[in-house]
């Protein structure tokens, strides 16, 4: 198979999982076709419901929000997938799995730790986060990286002392080369991602956020593998 296509993003339905405080969802009818002659739907739901991002105005009402990033919050890019699985709950990701460079300049970052397979369940919000040092390390001036991306509910740890210890580092890269920064959260499916990479798929990712000011939204992400075949034909 010379291209693959891979959806990252959880399903929005009334009950899933939420990070612990945010509005719970519900979808309900609105209209309905036997009644009004067609259907709607009526959303409650947070911005940071299921696969979401995260704008810096979510840790800060000075900084940036989404309408205000580069493209309205929309990243399209190479992508450079950590491959952190097998932790325990509530392991700090350190630096040392980064990669020594970028291999492309302008790569969106995704740390795949398994813990998707969780959702659902209260495990779930037991997952691996990011050091402040890693965070740190990924917003340094060498390295370029558009926006990182985890599959689990925050890059910080959930349900423990609340911190922004690696939010922090990440959103307030305002100076990133690439008009960043933004953190995509709740991603799924990143296995199938590390089975095309293994492949010799080269991996690209897509991030496409509601269009609305504040402080993120939720998302539709999507990977793209490309086989050697297909980047030579």
């Amino acid at each position: 198979m010379f291209e693959v296509t891979i959806d990252l993003s959880v399903p929005i339905g009334t009950g899933m999982p939420v990070y612990p405080g945010d509005p719970e969802v519900e979808l309900s009818a609105a209209l309905t076709a036997a009644k009004d002659g067609v259907n709607v739907q009526r959303l409650h739901l947070g911005s940071q419901t299921g696969t979401h991002v995260d704008a810096p105005f979510h840790i800060d009402e000075a900084l940036p929000g989404l309408h205000e990033l580069a493209g309205g919050g929309v990243f399209v890019g190479p992508a450079e997938i950590v491959d952190v699985r097998g932790l325990p709950p509530r392991t700090a990701i350190g630096p040392e799995v980064l990669p020594a460079r970028p291999a492309f300049t302008g790569s969106i970052l995704v740390f795949a730790t398994g813990w998707s397979r969780y959702w659902g369940t209260d495990e779930y919000f037991a997952h691996p986060y990011l050091a402040p040092e890693t965070a740190e390390a990924i917003a340094a001036h060498e390295f370029n990286w558009l926006t990182v991306g985890i599959d689990a509910p925050s890059v910080d740890p959930t349900g423990a002392e609340f911190t922004l210890a690696a939010h922090r580092p990440l959103l307030t890269r305002t100076d990133a080369a690439f008009g960043g920064p933004m953190i995509v959260e709740n991603l799924t499916n990143l296995d199938q991602v590390l089975e095309a990479q293994a492949d010799g798929h080269l991996i690209s990712m897509m991030v496409f956020p509601l269009r609305m000011p504040g402080d993120g939204a939720p998302a539709r992400a999507v990977a793209h593998g490309l086989s050697e075949e297909a980047q030579d034909a």
